[in-house]
């Protein structure tokens, strides 16, 4: 599919606040709309040492680049020099970061003019219904502005998700050597491989300590498996060491090992081979939804814990029926009380297998909505259109 107007270009503006799940849209962001819809695609990107963690192909040094076909430019402040002939047919701010004023100067003497996008982000809030969409005029040039939303129904945008994952997944999954051997690159025993496993992307204030005395406390042997950098302190009072990648230890049940942080397509890789996934921010939350997986977010914290809501909006949609889910990943969020730690995993645990069949569920229900790609390019045509007829 392509748009309806030569030579098609796109830019993207990321400016990376939460580490790597801004970035880690974008760039997926970036790819699909060029492999897969053959736009020439330029990704705007603040921090590039960042990037690196989950694109070691990305030079942090240099001011422009092509890696896997898109060209990415390091976004290095709001002070740039830009013609009109400079401006691609599309462009896309993510979640109202800011454009450097000379290039909205340019984007209003380009002829014609660019669409322009705020893509903001993934919520289960119902006002975003609402604000799909919708026109915002620039308080001094002739420019307009929509916002598009991602989200779970046919009122919003719809969610990420390239061509051929599902089918990816469901082999990748279905073959215990592929399992296996991934896992064996980072140590993972064949013993190990075969109990249950287990991945951890948390933020900082994450409760990883009572995790972990939970579960090298029970029965089941469990081997999580942690990127590099993630709850650093915690786990490395576990091991007893420092936190890098390479690193293991086992105390009681548990086996917990230090991964080096992985690409995105490797990471999708340990979403699929692991049992539950512990995941954070958007990007993460987004691909363990479609990994089928039970899983526990960690939501990127706001003021006013303004990110209670937007979990609570999101288990209303996705944990119907799992009390002990919404209890567990309200406690783990900080969102209500969790005095009894184990208690409240036991719970959890006893309720996996129910909660497995209906991720795989809630993956179809919000995969029959549409792909975002395709739905934001139909939007860009729509509004092309109107342009272009406009009297």
């Amino acid at each position: 599919m392509s748009l309806s107007f030569s030579a098609p270009s796109l830019a993207i503006f990321c400016k990376v606040i939460d580490n790597y799940g801004d970035i880690g849209i974008c760039w997926r962001l970036a790819r699909q709309l060029c492999h897969e819809h053959a736009l020439a695609v330029t990704l705007w990107v603040d921090d590039l040492v960042s990037f690196r963690r989950i694109c070691p192909e990305v030079d942090p040094a240099a001011v422009q680049q092509v890696i896997q076909g898109v060209t990415v430019r390091h976004w290095q402040d709001q002070d740039g020099q830009f013609d009109a002939r400079d401006i691609p047919d599309v462009v896309i701010e993510f979640f109202g970061c800011e454009l450097p004023p000379d290039y909205q100067r340019a984007m209003a003497a380009r002829t014609p003019r660019p669409v322009w996008l705020n893509y903001e982000g993934l919520t289960a809030e119902d006002w975003v219904e609402g604000c799909h969409r919708l026109p915002s005029m620039h308080p001094r040039l002739p420019l307009t502005k929509h916002f598009y939303f991602p989200g779970f129904n046919a009122r919003t945008g719809g969610l990420l998700h390239e061509a051929g994952l599902d089918a990816r997944r469901r082999a990748f999954q279905q073959d215990g050597a592929a399992v296996t051997d991934f896992l064996a690159r980072f140590g993972v025993s064949a013993a190990e491989a075969a109990g249950r496993k287990v991945s951890l992307f948390c933020y900082l204030d994450a409760p990883v300590t009572a995790l972990f005395d939970t579960w090298r406390g029970g029965a089941t042997p469990t081997l999580c498996l942690v990127p590099e950098g993630v709850a650093p302190g915690q786990v490395g009072a576990f091991l007893g060491a420092a936190p890098v990648a390479g690193a293991s230890a086992t105390r009681g049940s548990l086996t917990v090992r230090v991964l080096p942080f992985l690409p995105q397509a490797e990471y999708d890789l340990l979403l699929w081979a692991c049992d539950v996934n512990f995941v954070r921010g958007e990007d993460s939350w987004v691909r363990a939804q479609w990994a089928a997986r039970p899983f526990v977010w960690h939501i990127y914290p706001q003021d006013e814990n303004l990110h209670h809501k937007k979990l609570r909006a999101f288990l209303a949609l996705y944990a119907r029926g799992a009390p002990a889910l919404t209890a567990y990943m309200l406690g783990w969020n900080g969102a209500q009380p969790m005095d009894d730690h184990r208690a409240a995993w036991n719970a959890l645990d006893a309720t996996l297998p129910d909660i497995a069949a209906q991720a795989d569920g809630w993956r179809q229900t919000v995969l029959a909505q549409g792909d975002l790609v395709t739905q934001l390019l139909d939007f860009v045509r729509d509004l092309r259109f109107a342009q272009e007829n406009s009297v």
